[in-house]
């Protein structure tokens, strides 16, 4: 079976060497995996209403035309090419490998092995635009990653050499600055009203292909990515490839709401499943960068996880929102406001955390050091506790905990006692896991995992864990400690 990754949309990269080789395409691969056969249009037989505030063309089949929008914004839209040294590649299987004594020769032939750097550089491609009329573009980080040189190529083919003002990899954003003035700019819109089902437009680069232009719809918004969990993504079906990356997304009022990034793909080519970086995250990182020449985001310091509508009942909740506490840092932000392991966060900083996805990039778009207030559900009320956000170290400092489904049963586990050394590395409670049957096997226990507490009360002992689940009602939360994550799993007990 074939894997599935996620990919950045860009990179087509080229190895120029002394044969004078063409471009080879190619893709960064991010935590993702040939191009799909276009479908046939099926054209509604009544005018299709452009949902957006501005009129947008119809033509003669009912259908919307972004001519006008292409013609508007895409004079702003830029190819982006990067270049790095050629880096020591492994020579192709079966080349002997240069100098090796004859005897060991045959030992050698099937592995490959360093050679020497070929000559001329390695070549990216991708795209950007242009937000400031005096040469600032926004294109995505990978697009610049370790490059040497960056070339910025305007749609009537004039070319600057670009300086790096910055770049942020964690939510994949960089500016560029290139020496040029009076410059067309794209028109920015409010990714926040965007609708899914909306039109939208892609204009870029892929495969070199200059100012190409793709449409389709949002297919969802808030797209929370495998290690990408501060970036709220804007899901489309617009075609993008390899080269889109750091290309805008247009809604029909010809505004930027977003950067393409990523695409979900079996092939590494379009399959309909694009992403996009929401333009008012991307302005607030070129913001940080153009004024302090870096990126901070906000850190808590929690593990969330999301409710489900087991774990809703047994918190007491009205139906399954928010984001469920796992583990609490110590001596984080989370730890000194007083959030504690089963709380449920409801609302950070007056915007509500619908999702558990929802809470990392709301606290890392907060400006380190500054208060916020976090609403949390504990012990059947809510509670509204000041928290003073830290700067963010590492792109896994908020991160959502794994959970394995959690279907109902019957619980049945043999446990025993934490042993000395096992306290002595840091377990200081709960009973570990041996043998796993009924309920708990099935909502994903398994020997070795540690139960810290049921229903928030701390077990230390077989005795106490027995006690706990007698006195429980039909649905338990077993609060479980796996490796280094803490994790609550719910388990209907008969």
């Amino acid at each position: 079976m074939s894997s599935t990754l996620f990919k950045r949309s860009a990179v087509a990269v080229a190895l120029m060497g002394a044969l004078g080789l063409g471009a080879v395409a190619a893709e960064r691969v991010v935590p993702a995996t040939t191009a799909a056969t276009p479908a046939t249009a099926v054209v509604a037989a009544a005018p299709v209403a452009a949902p957006t505030e501005t009129a947008v063309p119809l033509n003669a089949r009912g259908l919307p035309s972004f001519a006008d929008i292409v013609d508007r914004q895409g004079p702003a839209v830029v190819q982006i090419r990067s270049t790095r040294d050629a880096k020591r590649v492994p020579t192709s299987r079966g080349e002997a490998i240069p100098d090796l004594p004859p005897e060991l020769a045959p030992f050698f032939r099937n592995f490959p092995m360093p050679r020497s750097p070929q000559p001329g550089p390695m070549m990216g491609t991708g795209s950007g635009f242009i937000v400031g009329a005096d040469g600032i573009v926004l294109t995505n980080a990978h697009v610049v990653a370790d490059a040497d040189e960056v070339i910025v190529k305007l749609t009537d083919q004039r070319e600057y050499r670009a300086k790096v003002l910055g770049s942020d990899p964690t939510t994949d954003v960089a500016v560029l600055k290139i020496e040029a003035r009076n410059l067309p700019v794209v028109k920015l819109g409010d990714a926040t009203k965007t609708r899914v089902g909306d039109w939208v437009v892609a204009i870029g680069t892929p495969y070199g292909l200059d100012n190409t232009v793709t449409s389709g719809i949002v297919s969802a918004k808030s797209r929370s990515l495998p290690g990408e969990g501060v970036v709220p993504f804007i899901q489309t079906d617009a075609a993008v490839n390899p080269g889109n990356s750091g290309g805008p997304l247009f809604n029909l009022n010809g505004e930027v709401i977003g950067i393409n990034s990523q695409i979900f793909s079996r092939s590494g080519g379009f399959q309909g499943v694009a992403f996009a970086i929401p333009i008012d995250v991307a302005m607030n990182v070129a913001e940080q960068i153009r004024t302090t020449g870096k990126v901070a985001h906000g850190r808590l310091g929690v593990t969330v996880q999301p409710i489900d509508q087991a774990l809703a009942e047994n918190f007491g909740l009205s139906g399954p929102k928010g984001a469920l506490v796992g583990s609490v840092q110590k001596d984080s932000p989370a730890a000194q406001a007083g959030i504690e392991a089963g709380d449920v966060i409801l609302s950070f900083n007056g915007k509500e955390v619908v999702r558990s996805s929802d809470l990392p990039y709301l606290v890392a778009a907060t400006r380190p050091g500054s208060a916020a207030k976090v609403e949390v559900w504990r012990d059947g009320r809510t509670r509204t506790l000041d928290v003073k956000v830290a700067a963010r170290d590492t792109p896994k400092t908020l991160a959502a905990a794994d959970q394995d489904d959690a279907p109902k049963g019957k619980l049945g586990v043999a446990v025993r006692p934490l042993s000395p050394e096992e306290k002595k590395s840091g377990e200081a409670r709960g009973v570990v896991v041996e043998q796993v049957a009924g309920a708990a096997e099935k909502a994903g226990l398994r020997p070795g995992d540690v139960i810290v507490s049921v229903n928030r009360k701390p077990v230390n002992s077989p005795e106490e864990l027995r006690a706990a689940i007698d006195k429980a009602g039909k649905n338990v939360a077993l609060l479980i400690r796996r490796e280094d994550a803490q994790i609550f799993v719910p388990v209907t007990i008969g």
